[in-house]
């Protein structure tokens, strides 16, 4: 039983980080939108986060920065004062989060059940989301927006970025050439692909035709394998990494022909605009976290690695069952994200 039958006048979203959740959630706040365009929306988030969320229409941000420590609980409070929300959308169940939720007032606090819920989470919510039979991340979120009535939670995302983002990726783009967007690197080094790996497939892409661009973020790690990569190739590249904004990084996402790049926030910035993207997955399953239009363009090591570490059937390990092994990426080898490269030319018709 939906908890409201008509469109409730206020709701609060709890999602701090990461860009890749972030970009997961967006897609449940604007079926929201959608159903009740006269609810007013409140999210609040990260601060790098809330950089994405300048991209979605009709919604207050309030920055957390946890950075401040124990006075970015004081000041969202502070921030928030008296106000009561219809419900609270607690979707992310860090303890950081549920710590926040302690100030913010609502008459419905929901959050995820047994199933999905960590760190004591549901000791904060007073509401349960019953957790679909489906493992991705988005369809345990999806079910949030269903909980409180909305009829159609179909994935979908409507994100704008200003004239001048766009000015700035077309400048980056040939314009006679099909363009391939490389992120090489997360945040987190264990989760990225080889030097090799990627000089292999940067080859046969420019030897295929198209123009590759590399992009990221100004995170050392990013720039450091940007530079590596480069080093590995002696074909023309163009290195973006560390020199764009987060919405000029949305736009050149959505201009590109493709987008390739490890479980990273980009690759579900390509998702969500439409953008073929091909994403390589070694540690988290793809199922439960890869960009969600695009799961069959992803090149997996995760069953192979998890099961080389565990020794176990993967349908009898927990659903959210990390790989350990630091060099799991590496035994993605370069001739199947080759192989996958071709097929999306052909499939979407990019030749």
């Amino acid at each position: 039983m939906s908890l409201f039958k008509s469109a409730p006048k206020s709701l609060c979203i709890l999602r701090l980080s990461a860009i890749g959740d972030v970009c997961n959630t967006i897609a449940v706040v604007q079926s929201i939108q959608s159903q009740w365009p006269d609810t007013k929306i409140t999210w609040i988030t990260g601060k790098i986060e809330a950089q994405l969320l300048k991209a979605v229409p009709d919604i207050e941000v309030v920055v957390f920065n946890k950075n401040e420590g124990h006075r970015a609980y004081t000041k969202l409070w502070a921030q928030l004062g008296d106000r009561r929300f219809d419900a609270l959308l607690h979707m992310q169940y860090a303890i950081r989060a549920s710590i926040a939720t302690l100030g913010i007032k609502a008459d419905y606090k929901l959050g995820f059940d047994k199933v999905r819920s960590q760190d004591f989470q549901t000791l904060f919510t007073n509401h349960k989301v019953p957790s679909p039979k489906t493992m991705h991340v988005l369809d345990g979120l999806r079910a949030f927006a269903h909980e409180i009535g909305v009829q159609d939670t179909s994935a979908f995302w409507k994100l704008r970025y200003s004239s001048d983002d766009l000015a700035w990726a077309q400048e980056q783009l040939y314009p006679n050439k099909r363009n391939l967007v490389v992120v090489p690197a997360a945040s987190k080094a264990y989760k990225n692909w080889t030097v090799s790996g990627y000089a292999q497939l940067v080859k046969h892409a420019v030897n295929s035709g198209w123009n590759v661009i590399l992009a990221g973020s100004s995170a050392q790690v990013e720039i450091d394998l940007a530079e590596e990569l480069l080093s590995a190739v002696s074909v023309n590249v163009l290195n973006l990494v560390g020199k764009s904004s987060l919405l000029q990084m949305l736009a050149l996402l959505d201009r590109a022909d493709l987008v390739i790049a490890p479980d990273t926030g980009p690759t579900h910035m390509a998702n969500a605009m439409n953008t073929p993207v091909i994403g390589l997955y070694a540690h988290h399953n793809p199922k439960r976290t890869g960009p969600y239009n695009y799961l069959s363009y992803v090149v997996s090591a995760y069953e192979e690695a998890i099961k080389a570490e565990t020794n176990v059937p993967i349908e009898k390990l927990d659903w959210r069952t990390r790989v350990k092994d630091e060099n799991a990426m590496s035994r993605i080898k370069a001739e199947q994200v080759i192989t996958m490269f071709d097929n999306v030319v052909e499939d979407f018709k990019l030749r």
